[in-house]
C-alpha cells in the first residue's frame, strides 16, 4: 500500500468470527490455530490468518549464512532490541522507517483479513494485533524513546496503525501460557532474556476487553486442544 493508509470501516460494521491464538514463542500458537482451523472448517466456512511479520526467523536465517552472518544477525538483533525496548532511544530516522514500513504491511494483512470476514469467513489466527505492549506480541515496533520531533511523528502514525488495528476486537481469544523452561527447550536458538520478557507479559495482553480463556501450554496437547475446541464452540454460538 502506500504512504498513507485509508481508514478502516468503524469496527460495529457486522463482520464472521474472529478466533486469534496467542502467546510467546514456543507455546504452540501455530499448531492450535491450525487444528483450531480443522474443527471450525467442519462447519462452517474458514480460513487461516497470518498477521506477523517474519523477522524474527528471517534474522535467524541471516545469522546461518556463512562468515557474514553471524556479525550481521547480532547487528540487526541489537537495532531490534533498541527499537523493542521502552527506555531506550529510537536508532535513527532510517530504522523508524524500516519499522514503520513492516507495521504499515501487517496493516495490509489486517485489512485482507477484513474483507475476508466481511465476505462471511471465519478467521483463526495464530497472533493479533495490540496496543497494550509495544515492542512485543504483535504490538507497535517503536516502542523506544523518540528523540527528536520527526521520529515522534513516526511513533505516532504506527501508534495510530495499531490503535485501529486493535479496535476490532477478536470473537475470542485463546491465551496460552508457558514457562521460559519449556520454551529454551522448545526453541533453543531463541534468546532467553527476550522469551523471558515475552513469558512474563503475555498475561497484560487484553486486547481492548476482548473474551480470553487462559489455557496452560504446558498439559498434554490432547488436553488443551479440547479446551479450546470447547471456548471455540462456546464463542462461535454466542456468534449464531
Amino acid at each position: 500500500m502506500g504512504g498513507d493508509l485509508a481508514p478502516l470501516i468503524a469496527p460495529e460494521e457486522r463482520l464472521a468470527p474472529l478466533i486469534a491464538v496467542v502467546g510467546s514463542d514456543g507455546s504452540g500458537k501455530s499448531t492450535l490455530s491450525a487444528d483450531l482451523l480443522a474443527h471450525v472448517q467442519k462447519t462452517r466456512t474458514a480460513e487461516s490468518g497470518y498477521l506477523g511479520l517474519g523477522s524474527g526467523e528471517q534474522g535467524r536465517r541471516i545469522g546461518r549464512w556463512p562468515i557474514v552472518g553471524p556479525p550481521l544477525h547480532r547487528f540487526l538483533d541489537g537495532i531490534a532490541d533498541k527499537l523493542r525496548e521502552p527506555g531506550e532511544p529510537i536508532p535513527g530516522r532510517l530504522a523508524a522507517r524500516y519499522a514503520l514500513n513492516k507495521s504499515k504491511k501487517r496493516r495490509a494483512k489486517f485489512e485482507q483479513l477484513l474483507e475476508r470476514r466481511r465476505a462471511g469467513v471465519t478467521i483463526v489466527t495464530d497472533r493479533y494485533p495490540q496496543i497494550e505492549v509495544p515492542g512485543l506480541h504483535d504490538g507497535p515496533i517503536l516502542a523506544g524513546r523518540a528523540t527528536n520531533p520527526r521520529l515522534a511523528v513516526m511513533q505516532a502514525e504506527e501508534r495510530a496503525l495499531y490503535a485501529d488495528m486493535a479496535a476490532y476486537v477478536p470473537t475470542l481469544v485463546i491465551r496460552l501460557h508457558v514457562d521460559v523452561d519449556t520454551v529454551m527447550a522448545r526453541k533453543p536458538d531463541h534468546d532467553r532474556a527476550l522469551i523471558t520478557r515475552k513469558v512474563e507479559t503475555v498475561p497484560l495482553l487484553a486486547f481492548q476487553g476482548a473474551p480470553i480463556v487462559d489455557i496452560d501450554a504446558t498439559i498434554p496437547y490432547k488436553e488443551e486442544l479440547a479446551l479450546a475446541i470447547a471456548a471455540v464452540d462456546r464463542a462461535l454460538a454466542a456468534t449464531s
